[in-house]
């Protein structure tokens, strides 16, 4: 049947905003709170930038929230619009009222939150299970679509291990502190949590998402990809098999571009930022509006 998410109580809700709110003081450039109706509940969003380029458009991975972006914001928005999401069914500010009922939802929900900001088309950047939801609304809705970029997108184009599920669920079950660091210290090996962002992982916990969990894309779908796609993995990642992931893309989706970073794993976002970002934002610039006329 499918949920509505919410904190496990209110007494969790309250801590999960205190520390948000702490939270708020690392977003590095200014920026305009936004809560945006849907039909799903109210979306929560970050605006930050300006300029006459296409915006970007951000989405969060499991467990996190917008504020996950504060280390890489400042080189995001130097020409453009960025609109940072809290996702719908997931800690956070969103507030969800009816469920996601089918993948196509999480394409409708991107058209209405796009619809009230009044933003045509955008370049979307979904990070590990925000990926996923990128990738659905490339997927259900490529009008909306300049570019996606999916950064670590477990269990999108190839299926991940059971080993690395069990173990993901073990310490999820177990939520002490030191189980919680070495979890991290295994996924995204080179990259710490801040006290700050390990205190909201932590709450994060106390929360009952109302959305599903990533598949893999029948070659068919991968196919049917219509919007230019940058695919960003670490090499040394545990979600997925990047070289397997890079030759199924070129036999399915030559169009598509992957980019394999030595020397890192899922927190890759965290760990080499000065790397990551000037390839996504090449890659954005490429695919701006403008630049199709």
């Amino acid at each position: 049947m499918p949920k509505i998410g919410r904190f496990k109580n209110d007494a969790s809700k309250l801590s999960y905003d205190r520390v948000y709110q702490a939270l708020e003081g690392t977003w590095p450039v200014p920026s305009t709170q936004l809560d945006i109706p849907t039909s799903f509940g109210t979306t929560h969003v970050r605006k930050s930038g300006s300029g006459t380029e296409t915006p970007i458009v951000l989405v969060h991975s499991l467990g996190a929230n917008c504020l996950q972006w504060h280390i890489v914001i400042e080189d995001l928005c130097r020409d453009r619009v960025v609109y940072a999401l809290d996702t719908i069914g997931t800690p956070g500010r969103s507030v969800q009222t009816a469920p996601i009922t089918g993948e196509s939802d999480f394409a409708t929900w991107v058209d209405e939150v796009l619809n009230k900001l009044g933003v045509d088309r955008v370049h979307l950047v979904g990070y590990s299970q925000g990926a996923w939801h990128a990738v659905l609304v490339a997927l259900h809705s490529p009008e909306r679509v300049a570019s996606v970029t999916l950064i670590e997108p477990g269990g999108v184009f190839d299926k991940p291990s059971w080993g690395v599920l069990l173990k993901m669920i073990r310490a999820g079950m177990r939520r002490t502190d030191e189980s919680i660091r070495k979890l991290n210290d295994w996924l995204s090996p080179g990259y710490v949590l801040g006290d700050l962002e390990f205190t909201l992982a932590k709450e994060a916990l106390n929360y009952r998402p109302g959305i599903g969990w990533a598949r893999m894309l029948k070659d068919a779908e991968v196919q049917s990809i219509t919007v230019p796609m940058l695919v960003i993995y670490g090499a040394e990642t545990v979600v997925s098999n990047p070289e397997r992931v890079a030759a199924r893309l070129a036999d399915l989706l030559p169009a598509a571009e992957v980019e394999i970073f030595a020397g890192t794993g899922h927190g890759i976002l965290g760990h080499i930022p000065n790397q990551v970002i000037p390839r996504l934002m090449t890659f954005v610039r490429n695919h701006d509006d403008a630049k199709r006329k």
